[in-house]
């Protein structure tokens, strides 16, 4: 079935079951929100899926990728749409950018900001704001403005907005988004700190050395990745020399990478931590925790046509990971004898394994002890050029544009 041929009645009992799954699950929460999504005809700006794809709870629909099948651009799943426009707190009569357009959030957005309101959808492929000009007049949204450009860039005539929403993958945050952000305006984006990637709803704060962001919430989430001056590509180290194994680092290799060479000649050492979790039970701060305590934090993807065994992550595609001079040790976990729980374990491989195995469990132990069902660290960002003793931080990652720090609520 395709959305040409969808009975409008199909259609919008699907998108009310997208609905009611999002107030039941506690992703919505605002009345407008849930009135808005359930307006929007949601299948029409994803013409080329399937309804039932169109209206997965959970589930993007890419749209566009390129000649390698990298996807370039999607409508995000109504889950991430239905958390972010939570995050924003959107009203009537503001003013909004939205970064990474696509049409149907800036379609949600014109209902949120009503007739004396305006949304800006900003995006760098022409390709994607002509799909996006398109399927918005053909809606009823011709008040959206569409531009075409790299929004990194201050955008011409636009002056400040009350919320400015990045709906693709972040590095860094460039300066014109704060610029361009009323004091104490909303940014919403996903960022990427050290590889793990989280939506987070910052605050222009007004602070003694100049403006910063602070944030207010993060939350899991997956984008496709920024385009345009502001790109960022992990760099890849792979271990024994093949591509069977590769360790993904965000921020910079290790000074020595080859000391890595010779870490899975030895036999694999393996621990335990006794530190368990339910099974639908989110991890976020232990990613975090993780991210924040190992400076050589770094996720790991094995290539399954390549698999020699050497190392055993349940997820190939993304294991938590940490380097340390010739040893390098990821995260592994199993079924406890209820069935109801995981046990987190460590693997570990080179000539510290045991060292490096035995710190990363410390590392868990504390978050059970210390971090677990607590506030995610708050996150600020302060420009490139502010000086350390600016900055309270557990830790600071330099960027481009950029300074971000993560530190731990007191409570």
């Amino acid at each position: 079935m395709t959305n040409t041929t969808v009975e409008p009645d199909e259609a919008t009992r699907l998108r009310n079951h997208v609905v009611d799954e999002l107030r039941a699950d506690g992703t919505i929460s605002s009345p407008k929100i849930e009135t808005a999504m359930r307006k929007v005809p949601r299948h029409e700006f994803a013409p080329e899926a399937p309804l039932e794809k169109a209206y997965d709870t959970y589930a993007a629909v890419i749209t566009k990728t390129d000649e390698h099948g990298v996807q370039l651009s999607s409508v995000s799943a109504p889950q991430i749409q239905a958390l972010m426009l939570e995050q924003a707190r959107v009203q009537p009569g503001m003013r909004v950018l939205e970064i990474g357009s696509g049409g149907l959030n800036a379609a949600y957005l014109a209902e949120l900001v009503g007739e004396d309101g305006e949304v800006v959808t900003v995006d760098i492929d022409p390709v994607v704001t002509e799909r996006a000009r398109r399927l918005l007049n053909e809606h009823g949204y011709s008040r959206v403005h569409v531009v075409t450009t790299d929004a990194a860039e201050p955008i011409p005539g636009l002056g400040q907005v009350d919320v400015v929403m990045v709906t693709a993958g972040a590095w860094d945050i460039p300066p014109a988004w704060t610029s361009q952000l009323k004091q104490g305006g909303r940014l919403v984006v996903p960022l990427r700190m050290r590889g793990l990637t989280r939506s987070v709803a910052f605050t222009r704060v007004a602070g003694e050395h100049g403006d910063y962001l602070e944030s207010e919430s993060a939350r899991i989430c997956g984008f496709v990745p920024m385009q345009g001056s502001t790109a960022h590509r992990e760099e890849l180290l792979l271990v024994n020399g093949t591509p069977e194994i590769a360790l993904r680092f965000d921020d910079g290799l290790p000074a020595d990478p080859h000391r890595l060479d010779n870490a899975v000649r030895a036999p694999r050492h393996e621990l335990w931590t006794g530190v368990t979790i339910g099974l639908q039970e989110l991890v976020d701060t232990l990613q975090m925790t993780m991210a924040i305590s190992l400076p050589g934090f770094c996720t790991m993807a094995v290539a399954d046509d390549l698999d020699t065994g050497l190392v055993a992550p349940v997820n190939k595609r993304f294991a938590p990971s940490a380097v340390e001079d010739d040893t390098f040790a990821y995260l592994v976990t199993r079924r406890t004898e209820d069935n109801k729980h995981v046990e987190y374990g460590v693997h570990a491989l080179g000539p510290n394994a045991k060292q490096l195995a035995d710190k990363i469990a410390d590392v868990l132990r504390d978050w059970e002890a210390n971090r677990r069902g607590g506030l995610s660290p708050v996150i600020r960002v302060y420009p490139a050029s502010t000086p350390d003793d600016q900055i309270p931080a557990d830790r600071v990652i330099d960027k481009v544009h950029s300074r971000i720090s993560l530190s731990w609520p007191s409570a």
